[in-house]
């Protein structure tokens, strides 16, 4: 097994010297393996490998300061400067941070691994804590930024470093499971019944549940256009630079199995970089690969505050990619500003 850890290390390596800024997520996928199993090659050089407690980890992540938290999905990736406040780990199921800058809902059974990291860089060691599922794939990172507290960095990974140090990493399949009835089995009229008298927008996924449809064959099954419009992927872009250039604060989910994350806020800066549309502002930035990009929808739903509307972004497998929603709390109306802008695309 460490003639196989070597051979990965020294093809890294090569990679590396060929591609300096190959991204360690494409490195991984140019080698056949998962991006922990690459990672952990580096173990008792540039990572130390940590103990899978997460949900303490994670509980002293407020001690670092100002730090930028990352996560990402295959067609996705959002970046947000802030400090981790007010964690709450009290199910053992899941978590969550709700700050106005640090905002994510963190589902623990998918968290399998844990590894600090000190990169070495053009301006110096870039050092992050860095968390993994059992497949490898990388879920949710911490990067440390000029405003951090390097020295509490130091003494969180010195509390949590694991008694294992092996460079060698144990990945298993997570197989995806998307598992969509023909419409013909669905209670078509009791789920659009259903739909058209919500109350919230966190029943809709326990409503998906109940009838047993997949997200996007709910939107197709919706009870009307208005509810669910399909629309051009390029309406994503229309939408984010009409929110930049009226300056009006929206809602960003990005996510993956373990972890969703949450800009609230405006959005300023928007730019094409190849296929990638990308938000890069100070504390926010989002980049999205619109070649990925199978279906955009415009989906509203009912609730005791008025409807809410959302742009939605689903891959071709139907998972989501991204939503967007105009900035809004429980028991506030939705943004008239953020209805008349989608209503323009």
């Amino acid at each position: 097994m460490s003639t196989i850890v070597n051979s990965l290390k020294q093809q890294w390596d090569a990679l590396k010297a060929e591609t300096p800024h190959l991204r360690i997520r494409n490195a991984a996928e140019k080698l056949g393996v998962s991006e922990a199993e690459l990672l952990a090659t580096q173990t008792g050089e540039s990572i130390t490998r940590l103990r899978p407690e997460f949900a303490a980890i994670l509980s002293e992540v407020e001690t670092l300061g100002k730090v930028m938290g990352l996560t990402r999905n295959d067609e996705c990736v959002h970046e947000r400067k802030g400090v981790y406040l007010n964690p709450d780990f009290s199910s053992p199921f899941a978590g969550l941070f709700v700050g106005q800058d640090i905002d994510m809902r963190i589902f623990l059974s998918h968290w399998d691994k844990a590894y600090a990291v000190s990169e070495a860089g053009e301006h110096g060691d870039r050092k992050s804590l860095q968390f993994f599922g059992k497949d490898g794939l990388a879920i949710h990172k911490i990067y440390l930024t000029a405003d951090s507290d390097a020295a509490a960095f130091d003494v969180l990974v010195a509390k949590y470093t694991s008694d294992n140090q092996t460079t060698e990493e144990t990945v298993v399949e997570v197989p995806l499971v998307i598992d969509e009835k023909p419409d013909s089995d669905i209670d078509v009229e009791g789920f659009q019944a259903a739909w058209s008298t919500l109350k919230d927008t966190h029943a809709f996924f326990g409503m998906l549940k109940r009838f047993g449809v997949t997200r996007t064959q709910a939107l197709r099954l919706a009870p009307n256009e208005n509810l669910a419009k399909k629309v051009d992927k390029e309406v994503v872009v229309k939408m984010l630079e009409g929110a930049a250039e009226s300056k009006l604060p929206i809602m960003c989910f990005v996510g993956n199995r373990g972890n969703i994350q949450i800009h609230t806020g405006r959005v300023r800066k928007t730019m094409w970089h190849n296929e990638w549309f990308n938000v890069m502002d100070p504390d926010f930035n989002l980049h999205l690969d619109m070649s990925k990009i199978a279906q955009v929808w415009i989906v509203r739903k009912p609730t005791e505050d008025g409807e809410v509307t959302a742009v939605e972004v689903f891959n071709e497998l139907g998972e989501i990619i991204v939503q967007f929603f105009g900035k809004r709390k429980p028991g506030i109306p939705e943004l008239q500003e953020w209805k008349e802008l989608v209503a323009s695309l």
